[in-house]
């Protein structure tokens, strides 16, 4: 049975959603993207949750990988 890598899913993220892991993938804190996005820490954390909810993933850094294999970053 073939194995799941999750690149056949298809998710849609909202812009600030993708903004938000695009800078965490590059190591960015909550505290530091919300200052770069004129945004809240909440709300950066608020859309760090919904979108690694819509990719299934149980971590930052694993919402960052399943959004980079599905080419969403």
């Amino acid at each position: 049975m073939p194995r799941d890598n999750g690149c056949e899913r298809n998710v849609a993220l909202s812009q600030q959603e993708t903004s938000c892991l695009r800078w965490i993938a590059k190591g960015t804190s909550s505290w530091k993207t919300g200052e770069i996005m004129d945004i809240s820490e909440n709300t950066v954390n608020f859309h760090i949750k919904n979108a690694m909810r819509k990719l299934g993933a149980s971590s930052r850094t694993q919402a960052v990988v399943i959004a980079i294999r599905l080419n969403l970053l």
